[in-house]
């Protein structure tokens, strides 16, 4: 009678399971041959449950999980080429990926070999992936330029001049700019609809700050402003002479 991870073949899947996985390492010599994927693929089940194929381990709360297949690392590029294009290179990132990929390339653990470069063990196998697909070069970081803006230069250029002339109080109903008013403003002549705090950021793009003046009224008169702080002035010059 089988054995509980026990193949019809002989082979003690439970115990290959206890193994530490290290790339291929001693589960290679217990298994055998092992056709080796640079994708995992699933395994399929025996009646109770078991993979019929492949390396597992066995959770100790009684959970069987499938281990993927080791990654073979491309063979076009010793450990000594791939040391050599670490210090040649002018990316800091390349190089430490590069030089775990030389540690792999020496025979080294994945765990050991993904310290090198300052990542776990999965986060290498996705970079052996990479530079399996695109050699040296896939193991740059592949930033993006992100999403294109919704205004151009040019309209970008017209917010701040509506800005910088401020509303025409018949048209906009309203003495100075506010955010929910720019928003209104902004949909009506470009389409764009941007929510209203994204408005105060756009404002700070353009240079411009939330410190305002106080409004004008529309009936103040500049003759009676004017002498209002002419008269304020002298009694202040005249009290300070007073106090002196």
């Amino acid at each position: 009678m089988l054995g509980l991870g026990m193949s019809e073949d002989g082979f003690d899947r439970r115990a290959a399971a206890e193994l530490a996985f290290d790339g291929l390492g001693d589960a290679r010599s217990l298994a055998g041959d092992i056709d080796l994927e640079l994708i995992p693929t699933a395994f399929g089940g025996d009646s109770l449950g078991i993979p019929s194929g492949g390396i597992f381990w066995l959770h100790r709360r009684g959970r069987i999980r499938a281990m993927p297949s080791a990654v073979r690392l491309r063979e076009d590029y010793s450990a000594e080429e791939l040391r050599g294009l670490a210090r040649r290179s002018k990316d800091v990132n390349q190089s430490r990926r590069l030089l775990s990929l030389a540690g792999v390339r020496d025979g080294m653990d994945r765990g050991g070999a993904a310290k090198i470069g300052s990542m776990d063990r999965q986060t290498l196998r996705d970079w052996v992936h990479r530079f399996n697909a695109s050699g040296p070069d896939g193991l740059l970081d592949n930033w993006t330029e992100g999403p294109k803006p919704r205004l151009s230069f040019e309209q970008m250029a017209e917010v701040a001049r509506i800005v910088e002339a401020g509303p025409e109080r018949e048209k906009d109903r309203v003495v100075r700019w506010r955010r929910v008013d720019l928003k209104r403003v902004i949909a009506e002549r470009f389409g764009v609809d941007f929510h209203e705090r994204y408005v105060g950021t756009l404002l700070k793009k353009l240079g411009f700050s939330h410190i305002s003046a106080r409004p004008r009224h529309p009936a103040q008169d500049e003759r009676i402003v004017e002498a209002f702080k002419k008269t304020s002035r002298a009694r202040l010059e005249g009290s300070s002479r007073r106090s002196i």
